[in-house]
């Protein structure tokens, strides 16, 4: 009888629902009959498609259908499925109940997904739903920012179009585009996988090296930022418990803390109009990487995973709920004899895939 291979699972961290407390650290996902293929977060529910095709939905949002899904693409309005040999959009305050409100399908031999990808197009959360992409544009995988959107060629390419004004089109500038252009700061450089925030964006070479681009406010980029510097910089006013300050002292300490702050202005980045190349720690090779709203992960080709940007609910892992503009290594899994193989970020949370080593 042959042994058991390693055993995988998933595992989501940050925000689970307004009764869950903040960062309260991993949690494994319960598994279903069949495990596990596709993991899509929404900000309020999230939705499983296990190995026998059900759909499972999780959260607000709870519902199942028995068969034939592939994929799906939830949002707070409506829940879009690749099912059988038909794209679909339910009604999310229908839940999965009744018959969908849009539905097409797919001709003989046509392929759709991974979602939002579809024939001679890509599905959105919105009416019409089905949006046309031109003929001679060839995507391999296709993600949606809260304006814009990522496509990466067959050839490695890259094209943005939408809105621009946090400069995650990578364009160079902060205008919008209504048709895909070509990145061409990345042009030469094949890509191997794309990711979009809610404003950023986010891409990885075929060599592993990791590029982003867009708004950085909360440090999804990694680049320095200045509201962070601020929040982590001591008061200026306050002073030791156990000393009294002499005359002057505490008015020092605020114009040093407000020139050291003015000194680094010129490093901080708000936002990264063209793409940029970011180093993760030992030279690390990235193989995955997901964006959630304001956040970031990366999943290196040695099976680590790394987080940084906008922590409040404790979506980068680290059983706090700070923020970061560093990348920093999530230490739960090692620390459990896991090696990470997958990680899908939802807006406020992080899902990851992980198996034993």
């Amino acid at each position: 009888m042959a042994e058991p291979g390693p055993q995988r699972g998933w595992f989501v961290f940050g925000f689970r629902g307004f009764a869950e407390p903040r960062g309260g650290g991993a949690r494994r996902v319960e598994p279903e009959p069949g495990g596990i293929r596709v993991v899509r977060p929404a900000w309020s529910y999230t939705g499983l498609v296990t190995g026998r095709g059900r759909l499972v939905l999780r959260g607000r949002l709870a519902g199942a259908l028995p068969g034939h899904c592939q994929d799906l693409l939830p949002s707070e309005s409506h829940v879009l499925l690749l099912r059988g040999a038909a794209l679909e959009a339910w009604a999310r305050g229908a839940g999965l109940c009744g018959g969908p409100a849009w539905q097409q399908q797919l001709h003989p031999g046509e392929v759709a997904g991974p979602l939002p990808l579809a024939p001679r197009g890509y599905v959105t959360p919105r009416p019409p739903f089905l949006c046309p992409l031109p003929p001679a544009l060839r995507a391999q995988k296709l993600v949606l920012g809260h304006e814009h959107v990522v496509l990466l060629g067959r050839a490695g390419t890259i094209y943005t179009w939408g809105c621009g004004r946090h400069g995650q089109l990578g364009h160079g500038g902060l205008e919008p585009v209504s048709e895909p252009r070509l990145v061409e700061a990345l042009h030469g450089m094949p890509m191997g996988d794309v990711a979009a925030g809610g404003w950023h964006s986010v891409s990885v070479s075929e060599g592993g090296d990791l590029y982003v681009w867009g708004w950085n406010e909360s440090g999804q980029l990694a680049l320095p930022s200045k509201a962070l510097a601020e929040k982590r910089a001591p008061a200026a006013a306050s002073v030791s418990q156990h000393e009294e300050p002499c005359a002057g002292e505490a008015e020092l300490k605020l114009v040093n803390h407000e020139a050291a702050l003015g000194a680094e202005a010129a490093d901080f980045v708000s936002i990264q109009a063209f793409p940029a190349l970011l180093d993760l720690p030992e030279g690390s090779e990235v193989s995955k990487v997901s964006c959630g709203s304001r956040h970031t992960a990366a999943v290196t080709r040695t099976g680590e995973l790394y987080t940084w940007g906008w922590g409040k609910y404790g979506q980068l892992g680290h059983n706090d709920t700070a923020s970061s503009d560093q990348p920093r290594q999530v230490g739960y899994f090692p620390a459990n004899g896991l090696m990470v193989e997958d990680v899908v970020c939802g807006p406020w949370n992080t899902y990851v895939g992980a198996v034993e080593k």
